[in-house]
């Protein structure tokens, strides 16, 4: 007596499970949906830069900015007007975080942004230099940010950094707000 595997004769009956046509209208609506989105996120982010039209130009970054008091590397978090930090500046260029490595000298406050343009905050510029734990959006433990207030033009600003290492921080920190200390500091 032979006796047959339990599955041998299914392999060859079984139906087609697959149904392309419902298959590739899904994927296509799918990829409807994700391109819409994008494009609402895209055009929500050009309205508010437009919206934002009375920040002025940024300040050129000098040839030579002297001695670098304090730096450190970590990550640009974005700039808001003073006093609203969910008002996320795009404006200029101002508003896409990324990593960065924050510079001061005697002249000012660097930023060099990886893949966007550098932000140069002048000395004369500088009102108040303060830690935060939320900027932008964005929300870490108390006194995790770095966030340099300045005053561009009639626009009043805070940008906030957060450094890799908290010693280099509160170095960049102490050196910024001895720039403000100063007599050339202060609002222009």
């Amino acid at each position: 007596m032979s006796v047959a595997p339990p599955f041998a004769g299914l392999a060859a009956a079984s139906p087609e499970v697959t149904q392309w046509p419902q298959r590739l209208l899904l994927t296509a609506v799918m990829v409807v949906v994700v391109a819409l989105a994008v494009y609402g996120m895209w055009r929500g982010w050009r309205n508010r830069a437009a919206r934002q039209a009375d920040v002025p130009e940024l300040p050129s970054v000098p040839d030579a900015t002297g001695p670098v008091l304090a730096s450190a590397e970590g990550r640009y978090v974005g700039t808001v007007r003073a006093g609203d930090w969910l008002d996320r500046i795009v404006a200029r260029g101002l508003g896409a975080p990324g990593r960065a490595q924050v510079e001061v000298s005697a002249a000012g406050v660097l930023f060099d942004r990886d893949g966007a343009p550098e932000i140069f905050i002048p000395a004369s510029m500088l009102t108040a230099v303060n830690s935060g734990k939320g900027v932008a959006g964005d929300v870490v433990e108390r006194e995790g940010f770095a966030v340099v207030s300045w005053q561009l033009g009639e626009v009043a600003l805070d940008t906030a950094f957060r450094a890799d290492r908290a010693a280099d921080q509160r170095a960049v920190m102490q050196a910024a707000a001895a720039l403000v200390a100063q007599p050339t500091g202060g609002t222009a």
